[in-house]
């Protein structure tokens, strides 16, 4: 199946508002936007609504992320119990894996030369180098989160690969679930499941932000939203004048619901963004006709969406490379809206050498090279 077939404008532009929302959440902590033009345009209430509620952008790329993956299930396989688990494995591989170990050796390589936000100097005490063994094994092994919550905020490259662990439990999970469960229904009560104990696992959790924000379970019930959108997005009819109303009645509900913050909304906060993005989704299912987020305006933001992983993994390597130039206190009033966009375009030169070069020709070859290997295709003879 071509990746184009799921490809989808309205979709890649909810996906660039996300990503826009990690990077301005990760350069105002690292540089501050408050003591700027833009501060006081827009003023500190509005800047750190905007700014300081960027996990939120995390929560909604766990709702496409569970509605691609799903819609792909069906698509390529017919049903979920006709996935085939060797396969599933070795494409999620084959797109996470070869961008993920470049961004991983350059922090480690230049960690291990003790260059500061590189290294594990985030720790109070700092941790040795050898620590970056144990971090490497969680990131690779998804479990980055919950070595977290026992060592902190512990590298400021590494910490923001704590969502990857989240994400990747689950599939790791999924294709299991539908072969053991078999019935669509049963792993749909799975997901229904994860829906309620989010919100009761972050009430739980509610005084520490490495638990009700990066926990397992404490995500789990976003990527569950996504893929039950995707479950019930086919069997849903809708007009096209109802498809764009979901997506208005969504798409308003989203800022709204962004603004109001994080803090004091802890338990339900997180629920109802993913319910606002699954909306958005719903509306934008078989959806091709042309609107505002497809048009020349949005096309930044849908680049950005397109190339939101790689933006993930390297924007944090640029951003750490930045604060080695200038340190908050250093940079000037009049710098910092020069500085920030010069961020977001280190970071998307980044992204787009980094797709064009390692990812999507990595991602062909491996991809390739396991279809002729499950064809039988490329076997030497055996000689007599």
């Amino acid at each position: 199946m071509p990746l184009s077939t799921l490809r989808n404008a309205r979709i890649d532009f909810l996906r660039g508002v996300a990503i826009a929302c990690v990077l301005v959440l990760h350069f105002t902590l690292a540089f501050g936007l408050l003591r700027s033009p833009l501060g006081d345009l827009l003023g500190p209430a509005a800047i750190k609504a905007i700014a300081f509620n960027g996990n939120y952008g995390v929560t909604i790329f766990f709702v496409i992320s569970g509605y691609l993956i799903t819609s792909g299930i069906l698509l390529r396989w017919g049903s979920l119990r006709g996935i085939d688990v060797s396969s599933f494995y070795w494409m999620r591989a084959a797109r996470i894996l070869p961008s993920l170990l470049l961004a991983l050796a350059i922090i480690v390589l230049l960690g291990l030369l003790d260059v500061p936000f590189f290294n594990n100097g985030d720790a109070r005490p700092p941790l040795p180098a050898s620590y970056f063994g144990v971090a490497l094994l969680s990131i690779l092994t998804f479990w980055h989160n919950v070595l977290m919550q026992s060592a902190g905020y512990f590298n400021y490259c590494l910490n923001v690969y704590w969502s990857l662990s989240v994400e990747e439990m689950f599939y790791l999970a999924l294709p299991l679930l539908c072969l053991a469960l078999r019935r669509t229904w049963l792993v749909a009560a799975v997901c229904v499941a994860a829906i309620v104990i989010g919100p009761y696992y972050r009430s739980m959790h509610a005084d520490n932000e490495i638990y009700f924000m990066y926990g397992y379970f404490a995500c789990f019930d976003a990527i569950a939203i996504g893929c039950l959108t995707a479950l019930l997005a086919p069997r849903l009819v809708l007009s096209p004048h109802a498809k764009r109303a979901l997506r208005v009645i969504a798409g308003f509900a989203l800022p709204l619901i962004y603004l109001r913050g994080i803090a004091g909304h802890e338990m339900f906060g997180f629920s109802l963004i993913a319910l606002a993005a699954a909306g958005i989704l719903l509306g934008s299912h078989g959806e091709k006709g042309p609107g505002w987020t497809t048009g020349w305006l949005a096309a930044p933001l849908r680049w950005a969406g397109r190339h939101s992983y790689e933006l993930y993994l390297f924007h944090i390597i640029v951003l750490a490379a930045m604060r080695n130039v200038v340190t908050k206190a250093e940079l000037t009033y009049a710098m910092r809206l020069p500085w920030l966009c010069l961020f977001i375009a280190l970071s998307a030169i980044a992204a787009m050498l980094v797709s064009r070069y390692v990812s999507e020709p990595a991602n062909a070859a491996l991809r390739g090279w396991y279809r002729r290997r499950k064809a039988g295709i490329g076997q030497q003879p055996r000689r007599v």
